[in-house]
């Protein structure tokens, strides 16, 4: 019933998110920003229009990229700064589930429907996965189940319902990690691998997969150590280690694999061309005359970059294009941004501290031995919870020294669980509303009881508290405060190409 409960809340949270984002687009005049806007090379049908004022506003800043790559393909070189995972699912589900509707709408209409009810059903898969991870590691189902809730209100909302990957992207690493929690990993390696298409950030992962059959492996030896003798116990070591090996081998391999793909397919784009100027439509070339974009063409020198040791077109991207390169993002100019990204910043950072904190044995020993694994307490404190706070620290330091920092929030809150459990635990720790139903206020009677936690149809937290907003702690109008802030600002200036996160 927990799961029936979180995903019925993300259900809302997502009808909601269209309606406002149709009822704000038309409400305010879109900013006329230095973006991505390829021509229309296609006539418009009876319903395009329709489609276009509902669903409009999810499809500007990088979604109209993904639009493009869906309907024709990489054709400019900056282009490739998008995975093809995401692009190819929206075509899929266009060309197949919304083909009956080919007579009323273009490929460019069906696509942005397809982002409309594709990225609301990958949410809510996005949601089972986050809340099945975090009974596993947390082993705390209160936890777990205000965490989810959270998560169903995130900051990063804007992006995981317009034309973004992060909910497909969500969803894959999420669910990968419950996989390999549950060691399935096997399983686990192709949901990362498939994730890994989705976004770049996939090949971070890899170190849960070093990590968590490294634990594995040493809680085998200690069995070993303590129930076999003689020779027999070193064959054990031997092929417990050959196994760790050999998995990590294999699933670095597997997790890596789309992403060398990718940039080979962008090297013979590029580098060793079959296409020339005349095969692309004028107005897609004119485009890229004007903006600078450059296209592929067998009668032209190849670019630069392709005679590098290591020709990857990604990094090349990153760099010419976005500007993305270590500490180049610390100006001046660029203080709103980090001002955007404190919040998250913050989460993550308290996240740390807290856990050394609590477990400063555990973290100086990398979780991998010690008195805090022969008794693990439930909760965010847990000895699993380790390895996710290093993933999040260094999405963190990652994020704020090399990219363009604004991103952060919807970096980490499709990467990482991390700052959705860290917040359910400070709502827990510090909200006494949460504790009992009877408060010392006599106007203020919160609907919700620790016991149905216990029970079969567990009651929202959060929708409990915002009644009382006023009487919560600081600490919960700050975690509230912020989540559903960024939850309706980003709805209201990214769906009208005003600059957000």
């Amino acid at each position: 019933m927990d799961v029936k409960a979180v995903v019925g809340f993300a259900t809302v949270t997502r009808g909601l998110s269209l309606v406002l984002q149709a009822v704000l687009n038309a409400a305010i005049p879109d900013h006329d920003a230095d973006a991505f806007r390829p021509p229309r090379t296609e006539e418009a049908m009876y319903l395009d229009n329709v489609v276009d004022w509902l669903f409009g506003g999810l499809s500007h800043w990088d979604a109209e990229h993904f639009l493009f790559i869906a309907e024709k393909g990489y054709l400019y070189e900056h282009n490739f700064a998008f995975f093809p995972l995401f692009p190819i699912v929206l075509r899929g589900f266009a060309e197949i589930l919304l083909w009956p509707l080919s007579s009323w709408l273009s490929v460019r209409g069906r696509l942005l429907l397809a982002v409309a009810l594709g990225n609301s059903a990958l949410f809510l898969l996005s949601v089972i996965a986050f809340y099945a991870l975090s009974r596993a590691v947390l082993q705390d189902r209160r936890l777990a189940l205000l965490s989810s809730f959270l998560y169903c209100s995130t900051p990063a909302n804007v992006f995981m319902t317009a034309g973004y990957s992060e909910s497909l992207f969500a969803a894959l690493t999420f669910g990968g990690l419950f996989l390999l929690e549950k060691g399935f990993t096997l399983r686990a390696c192709l949901a990362l691998s498939i994730a890994t298409a989705a976004r770049s950030n996939g090949l971070v992962n890899i170190g849960f997969l070093l990590y968590l059959p490294s634990l594995h492996a040493i809680s085998l030896i200690r069995v070993y150590r303590a129930t076999t003798k003689g020779h027999s116990k070193v064959l054990h070591y031997i092929w417990v280690i050959l196994r760790l090996l050999l998995t990590s081998l294999f699933g670095t391999a597997v997790i890596a694999l789309p992403f060398c793909a990718f940039q080979y397919y962008g090297y013979r784009t590029f580098c060793t061309p079959s296409t020339s100027l005349e095969q692309i439509h004028p107005a897609l070339l004119s485009l890229g005359e004007r903006r600078g974009y450059r296209v592929p063409d067998e009668n032209g020198p190849p670019p630069l970059w392709c005679m590098r040791p290591l020709p990857l077109l990604y990094s090349h991207i990153q760099d010419v294009y976005w500007d993305v390169g270590f500490l180049r993002y610390f100006e001046l100019r660029q203080i709103p941004n980090f001002i955007l990204a404190m919040p998250m910043a913050t989460l993550a950072i308290m996240a740390a501290y807290a856990y050394f904190q609590a477990n400063p044995e555990l973290c100086l020993r990398l979780g991998l031995w010690g008195t805090a694994l022969e008794k693990p307490t439930p909760g965010f404190f847990n000895p699993k919870v380790f390895v996710y706070v290093v993933h999040s620290t260094v999405l963190l330091i990652f994020g704020t020294l090399c990219m363009h920092v604004q991103v952060l929030t919807r970096f980490m809150a499709s990467s990482s669980p991390v700052p959705f459990w860290i917040s359910a635990h400070l709502l827990l720790l510090n909200e006494p509303l949460l504790h009992r139903r009877k408060t010392s206020n006599p106007n203020v009677q919160l609907q919700t009881d620790p016991k149905n936690y216990c029970k079969h149809t567990p009651q929202n937290p959060i929708l409990a508290l915002l009644p009382h907003f006023k009487a919560c702690s600081p600490t919960t109008q700050s975690i509230l405060g912020y989540f559903l802030s960024y939850w309706i600002l980003g709805l209201a200036l990214h769906c009208n190409f005003l600059p957000w996160t």
